[in-house]
C-alpha cells in the first residue's frame, strides 16, 4: 500500500508527525483490492505512461518441434503482449474557519485528516477494483452465459471457488507465498458473497487454521488452496432483476499499480491560518487537504484474474 508524506506550513514538527499518521490510519483500513497489485513507479521527468511488456509463451506440440534428420526448422518469432497505463492525481481538501481555533481546531484538522484520508484510500481502491472489473476472464454463477441471466439463486457456492481454481492451474496463474504457509491464490470478496460460502462445511475460517502461518488484515479463510480476503469496497450492478456482485479470484503480478517515483503515496497538506498571507487578510481559513500526485492502475495478465459473476443471498 502507498505510504505517507506531509507538507505542511507553520506546525510544529510534533503535529506534523501526529496528523500524518492520523490519515495513513484511515486510508490503511480502505487498502484491500491494491494490497495483492504488482507495484511499478515511473522515474520523475519520463511521462505519465507506463509500458508493462511480456513475452508471450510459445505453444508446446510434439509434431511440431520433432526434427527430421538433416533438415534445419523454420524459426519461430517471437511475440509479446504490451499493456500501458496512465497516472493521473487525486485530491480533496476542506476549509476550517477561524472561529473554530477559538475552541478545539486541533481536532477539526485531525478528524478532517482522517476523513480525507478514508476517502482518498477507497478512491485508490475502487481505481484498482474497476481496472479488475474489466478482466475478460469471466465465470458467471450457476453456468449462467451473461450478467443479464443471472437470477436470485444463482450465488457464490464452493462449487464456482472450486471451478475458478481450475481455470488459474490451467492458465498456470503464479500463486502467491506468504511465511508459513502453503502458495496460494486469493479471492477478495464483499461481505453478501462471505455470508453465502461461509454456511458451507468446507469453509476455514482463520481461527482453525492448523499451523502459525501469516495472515494477511482482513483475511477470513481459506479453501481448495485460495485465501479470502473481504472488501467493503465491492462492485455490484443490477441487470434489472437482482444485484450482479463480482468476486476475484486471481494469482500473483495478475494486476498492477503505478505511480511516479514513489509519489502515489496520500499526501496529507495542512495549512494553518494565517499561512495564505494577502489571499487571506483576516486569518480567517485553514484548510486541510490530501493528494495523491499520480496513481493507476492495470490489469497485466488477464488469464491470471477470474472473475466471479453471481447474485447474493437477500
Amino acid at each position: 500500500m502507498p505510504t505517507m508524506t506531509t507538507a505542511t506550513s507553520g506546525l510544529a514538527p510534533t503535529m506534523q508527525t501526529y496528523y500524518d499518521r492520523k490519515m495513513l490510519e484511515y486510508a490503511k483500513t480502505q487498502f484491500v483490492y491494491a494490497t495483492y497489485a504488482q507495484k511499478r513507479s515511473i522515474p520523475k521527468n519520463n511521462g505519465k505512461e507506463v509500458q508493462f511488456r511480456r513475452w508471450n509463451l510459445f505453444t508446446p506440440d510434439a509434431a511440431q518441434q520433432a526434427l527430421q534428420e538433416g533438415v534445419t526448422p523454420n524459426a519461430q518469432n517471437l511475440s509479446m503482449t504490451e499493456i500501458k497505463a496512465t497516472v493521473a492525481q487525486y485530491g480533496a481538501f476542506v476549509e476550517v474557519s477561524d472561529f473554530l481555533d477559538l475552541t478545539a481546531i486541533d481536532n477539526v484538522i485531525s478528524d478532517s485528516s482522517e476523513l480525507l484520508g478514508e476517502q482518498l484510500g477507497n478512491v485508490l481502491d475502487m481505481i484498482t477494483r474497476d481496472v479488475m472489473h474489466t478482466t475478460t476472464n469471466v465465470q458467471y454463477a450457476n453456468g449462467k452465459v451473461g450478467d443479464n441471466n443471472i437470477a436470485a439463486a444463482d450465488v457464490l457456492t464452493v462449487y464456482e471457488i472450486r471451478k475458478a481454481v481450475r481455470t488459474l492451474k490451467k492458465n498456470k496463474a503464479r500463486k502467491f507465498t506468504r511465511k508459513g504457509g502453503k502458495p496460494h491464490y486469493i479471492c477478495i470478496c464483499d461481505p453478501d458473497a462471505t455470508y453465502d460460502l461461509q454456511s458451507d462445511a468446507l469453509w476455514q475460517d482463520v481461527s482453525k487454521y492448523s499451523n502459525a502461518e501469516q495472515i494477511y488484515d482482513g483475511e477470513l479463510g481459506k479453501m481448495f488452496g485460495v485465501v479470502f480476503v473481504e472488501s467493503t469496497n465491492g462492485k455490484s450492478v443490477s441487470n434489472g432483476t437482482v444485484d450482479v456482485h463480482d468476486t476475484f479470484v486471481f494469482g500473483a503480478d495478475s494486476y498492477g499499480t503505478i505511480d511516479i517515483a514513489g509519489s502515489g503515496a496520500i499526501k496529507a497538506i495542512i495549512k494553518p491560518h494565517g499561512s495564505a498571507g494577502s489571499a487571506d487578510p483576516l486569518d480567517q481559513r485553514a484548510t486541510v487537504g490530501a493528494k495523491v500526485t499520480a496513481f493507476a492502475a492495470a490489469l497485466l495478465n488477464t488469464e491470471w484474474l477470474l472473475c466471479i459473476r453471481h447474485a447474493v443471498t437477500a
